[in-house]
């Protein structure tokens, strides 16, 4: 067996694919699989295309619309109403609106006139979702997988590489992280945690052999205005940024259940710990404060 690695752009972030294979040609056509199929899910999701579905539905939803999906946006959209639930109506698809106000490209802070403006056009409550039917009774909204579509790509990725044959590897789509299997070896992956307030430090390394890792956290996108971070992590009920947790980062079976569970925890505040430490799976936090807890860190 021998490693290939391989480096791509994709969903707006540096991703690469490590696996071990008998040949380069093996290998290749392996990982030219798995990234087209990454491609194909950022066209068809992406919010920054006009001619992605998600955009189509968009446009549907911002005249009061309603539109029949596929089966897989059905999936994703049954998905993101159990974190919705799960979540106590944090996680929310419908808040990707607050954008508008929210530009982490610029300084200062937007009005929050505009923000409550936003929040309005707000809630998964407010759809109407019998699949495969989506109905937007209020005109103006809009939904966004952001979230969901990027940790749910990488575990399809890993899942073709191992159709294809591949059981040593790792899909790392921009830190949303899916096992293929151990190395050749058997030895693990090791794995680092990023220190959220030093972009060179890691928190920890972790020996995985399978499974997922994600992270979400208030570092990636960011404004400081007077000394205070505000992150991309919205609170879709207030829609201002969370402020207790600077990171939270989750092990799963599933890329995308380490990745909602991560975002969850964000979103819960100060409640996120308790959550997490109630959730079964391994995880870690970084508050604001610089304090640390979780299993992943041996002091939950």
């Amino acid at each position: 067996m021998k490693f290939f690695h391989y480096e791509f752009k994709a969903m707006g972030t540096l991703c690469d694919i490590q696996l071990f294979a008998k040949s380069a040609t093996r290998a290749k056509q392996v990982a030219e699989l798995a990234i087209a199929d990454v491609r194909r899910l950022e066209m068809r999701y992406s919010r920054y295309r006009g001619d992605s579905f998600l955009s189509r539905i968009n446009r549907i939803a911002a005249t009061g619309g309603s539109i029949s999906v596929d089966p897989e946006t059905a999936g994703l959209l049954n998905y993101a109403e159990t974190c919705h639930q799960q979540s106590d109506g944090l996680f929310d698809i419908s808040s990707g609106i607050l954008r508008q106000a929210w530009r982490f490209d610029r300084d200062g802070l937007p009005d929050d006139e505009l923000i409550q403006t936003l929040v309005a056009k707000v809630g998964w409550h407010k759809l109407r979702w019998n699949s495969p039917n989506l109905e937007f009774p209020i005109p103006g909204m809009e939904i966004d997988f952001g979230g969901i579509v990027k940790e749910y790509a990488a575990d399809r990725a890993a899942a073709l590489c191992r159709s294809a044959g591949i059981r040593h590897g790792v899909v790392n789509l921009g830190g949303d992280i899916k096992i293929i299997g151990p190395r050749a070896d058997g030895s693990p992956w090791r794995i680092g945690i990023r220190n959220p307030r030093r972009k060179d430090a890691v928190l920890a390394t972790l020996p995985l052999y399978e499974g997922a890792l994600a992270s979400s956290g208030d570092y990636e996108r960011c404004i400081i205005v007077d000394d205070v971070r505000y992150g991309h992590v919205l609170n879709p009920k207030t829609g201002w940024p969370v402020k207790y947790l600077a990171s939270v980062s989750v092990v799963g079976e599933f890329c995308v259940v380490a990745g909602s569970s991560s975002t969850i925890a964000m979103l819960k505040e100060d409640g996120g710990p308790v959550w997490l430490e109630g959730l079964g799976l391994p995880y870690c936090w970084v508050d604001v404060q610089g304090e640390t807890g979780g299993s992943l860190l041996g002091n939950a």
